[in-house]
């Protein structure tokens, strides 16, 4: 678990709320409660103050950010977790498995991965289509981004995860972005200030903000959710 999880999972227990209830007063699937309590989640800004006024609880705390060697503990069980769930998987099964390939294949849509540049490929991963949409988002503004630092180590992303992201022109306060500034492309967190400024912040094992101009960036797109890399 991350320090964030381990708040918000102690707090919802002291309030005496399952999993799915928290989810339900928040908007959120139980699911997603879950993986942010299991550190597998970047909770947001956003999303934590809504917690904090919900559980009666301060977990707007920057101290509570992980740590290179705790995220990599972390993991380490993963990891070791998921093997023994593959260890125990049955074997393919052969025809059977390609007839179900073709039936989802109408369904499925493989999205390319790509550096920050969006000009090198380095190949996809399929993703389910509902109602014309991957995760609630047009087909052809979907993409993934393979970290390629540690300069968000902070906020759980490590040099080769995959981040799930949309294409996007416009900032939301404390959203994740990749961002064009300064001649280079980076992912960093925005905070908007008003008066057409904004903080860009990063965190590859300290905290740094950089405060710059609004028309001085351009976003090129949010990211949603990360994958780690086992």
């Amino acid at each position: 678990m991350s320090r964030v999880g381990d708040k918000i999972k102690e707090a919802r227990l002291k309030e005496g709320l399952s999993q799915k209830a928290l989810g339900k007063k928040l908007g959120v699937a139980e699911k997603f409660i879950n993986e942010v309590e299991l550190g597998r989640r970047i909770a947001n800004e956003d999303f934590i103050e809504k917690v904090s006024k919900l559980l009666k609880t301060d977990l707007n705390d920057v101290s509570m950010v992980v740590t290179d060697e705790a995220l990599q503990e972390e993991r380490k069980v993963l990891k070791e977790t998921n093997s023994f769930k593959s260890s125990k998987a049955p074997k393919s099964l052969g025809k059977e498995e390609e007839v179900w390939t073709n039936a989802f294949s109408s369904v499925l849509k493989n999205v390319p991965i790509y550096d920050y540049s969006l000009k090198n490929n380095k190949g996809y991963k399929e993703l389910p289509i509902h109602s014309n949409k991957i995760e609630g988002f047009a087909q052809d503004k979907v993409l993934y981004l393979e970290v390629q630092d540690d300069e968000m180590s902070g906020f759980r992303m490590l040099k080769g995860d995959l981040a799930f992201a949309s294409l996007s022109k416009e900032t939301s306060n404390n959203g994740i972005f990749l961002v064009e500034y300064n001649g280079k492309r980076a992912v960093r967190q925005v905070k908007l200030l008003g008066n057409s400024k904004a903080l860009l912040v990063s965190n590859g094992g300290s905290l740094l903000t950089e405060t710059v101009n609004l028309n001085e960036i351009t976003v090129i797109a949010k990211l949603e959710r990360l994958e780690i890399k086992l």
